[in-house]
């Protein structure tokens, strides 16, 4: 009798201890940490427009409409948006949306959205473009919305799908702290803000009233890891179970490894320099080989541009320097995007024609120029410009490199603090009038144009061709705009496109990533598999 309480008690605990170690194993299996390598300096959706920025936004805030992973659009808060007319758009909004603390999600969240988004205080980039041209907001029920168009904006549903919706109720009276607190913090996302140490990690519980597809995950952790080599290394050891950007020199071991998968797809970003043609007073001066200074800059001279950019071997770097994450370009659109020129074709890399393109401007002998970069932003970002400098030493450019962090280098690009500097953009409005609009129109007030024209580049017929373009509601015609922009940029080379990235992800081998060509990395999109 003794003996059978004895085996008895004994399995007892030993189901007891099984059960205890299986939810353990759930509980943990439920909680996810992603590495990201981008910066990310605020919480408010609407300070500034990055990428990593916006991804951490879109866990707690939804959009009027949503990009499928491939980039098509699809329904978010709006379940159907219409053209009116060619200057006014109505959106439906989804019934029985709550914000995260209860309160009904309406119209006149949208309506102040599109007011706040428009100009928030010390922000250093963030929706003008896209919002100024709204001239009239008509909410015409609960969930019924017109906007009004100065002229016609046939891309607007596409680049609202950058605009975070916030609560009038939480957000009337906040500030960028209060959002960054997690005070305002309060959306209609599949997650709830949980913490945030700025510069270390973001951290969400799962919103169970969402109205989509509820999460696999109960908890979500993103943690910020710049160095590529560590965020890698976290993935091995089983500290991070997913990350963006893996070291490329790790790949063909990631991608032989049965622990591990890799996910991948053509991103929309392009890697550029972009020559300052009127710098601010006090950013590196650009100095001839006996260090007087050079005014004007040498970079108005559209030949010392030309001469920049042919004294690039764009393929040597996407083979050697990114070993093969990225492919050449000359332009900012990849193949298959509206607006990619196909006759506009990769520079060619001529170092003889550089140096004769120097001469006829005037400078036989080079000069000395200063490159900024970020040092946490984009992947190999230093390592390319220092190759940058190599090669255009060897037309008798000498070149110092200025490396820093994004916070300190976005800041310093809005006050036009640089010579010249490696920058990047995303393309996410998925055409070509993102760029010319934002990046190189000339800056004005009045319209929201050139709101990320670091250069203080102008140039009138660019800015009529993008008017006409952003207009234009036949996409064949549209279509047709851009590709003149895109042959009078290269002929101008007001930027000096370097090269297409891929996005890659690699996960745990029980998990997976839906890639996105948007290179958004979101926790809905991590998904468990069988093991």
């Amino acid at each position: 009798m003794a003996s059978l309480l004895t085996t008895r008690l004994r399995m007892s605990l030993l189901l007891g201890a099984a059960a205890f170690t299986m939810s353990l194993n759930a509980a943990h299996a439920e909680k996810l940490t992603i590495g990201l390598g981008g910066s990310v300096n605020s919480l408010d959706p609407h300070f500034y427009s990055t990428t990593p920025n916006n991804l951490v936004a879109f866990h707690m805030f939804d959009r009027l409409v949503d990009r499928a992973a491939d980039g098509k659009l699809a329904p978010g808060l709006a379940t159907a948006w219409r053209s009116v007319s060619p200057t006014v758009w109505e959106f439906t909004l989804r019934e029985g949306v709550t914000w995260h603390d209860g309160k009904p999600f309406t119209a006149d969240d949208v309506a102040f959205t599109l007011k706040r988004a428009l100009d928030v205080p010390n922000n250093l980039g963030g929706f003008a473009g896209i919002i100024r041209p709204i001239t009239g907001v008509e909410v015409t029920g609960p969930h019924l919305i017109r906007l009004t168009t100065t002229t016609p904006i046939p891309n607007l549903p596409s680049d609202l799908t950058r605009l975070a919706i916030v609560s009038r109720h939480a957000g009337q009276d906040a500030t960028t702290a209060d959002y960054n607190s997690g005070k305002a913090a309060i959306g209609t996302g599949p997650f709830k803000f949980s913490g945030y140490t700025p510069g270390e990690r973001i951290e969400f519980v799962r919103n169970d009233s969402w109205w989509g597809k509820k999460s696999d995950w109960t908890s979500v952790t993103l943690r910020l890891i710049p160095n590529v080599a560590v965020r890698t290394a976290a993935l091995l050891a089983g500290d991070i179970d997913v990350i963006d950007s893996p070291s490329a020199s790790d790949l063909p071991r990631l991608q032989a490894s049965d622990k591990v998968k890799v996910a991948e797809v053509a991103g929309m970003r392009v890697n550029y320099v972009v020559p300052m043609i009127q710098p601010a007073p006090d950013a590196p001066a650009i100095l001839d080989k006996k260090g007087a200074k050079i005014e004007p800059s040498p970079l108005t001279n559209q030949k010392v541009r030309e001469a920049l950019s042919l004294a690039i071997n764009r393929v040597g770097i996407a083979d050697r320097v990114v070993l093969g994450t990225a492919t050449p370009t000359g332009q900012w659109l990849p193949a298959g995007i509206l607006g990619h020129d196909s006759k506009t074709p990769v520079p060619a890399y001529d170092m003889q024609k550089a140096k004769k393109l120097l001469t006829e401007a005037g400078f036989p002998d080079g000069f000395k120029l200063t490159l900024s970069t970020a040092n946490d932003r984009t992947p190999y970002s230093v390592e390319v410009a220092q190759a940058l400098a190599q090669m255009w030493s060897r037309i008798g450019v000498e070149v110092a490199i200025d490396a820093m962090p994004f916070s300190v280098y976005s800041s310093r690009g809005a006050k036009s603090q640089f010579a010249a500097y490696l920058g990047s953009w995303s393309n996410n409005s998925m055409e070509g009038t993102g760029l010319l609009r934002d990046l190189l129109a000339t800056r004005s007030q009045a319209t929201g144009w050139g709101l990320y024209n670091w250069a203080q580049y102008s140039n009138p017929a660019l800015d009529a061709l993008t008017a006409a373009a952003i207009g234009e509601v036949d996409e064949a015609k549209r279509e047709k705009l851009v590709l003149d922009a895109v042959k009078l940029v290269s002929g101008d080379v007001s930027i000096i496109p370097l090269y297409h990235f891929k996005n890659i992800w690699a996960t745990r081998g029980t998990l997976r990533y839906d890639p996105r060509i948007d290179e958004l990395t979101l926790a809905t999109d991590v998904h468990r598999t069988a093991k």
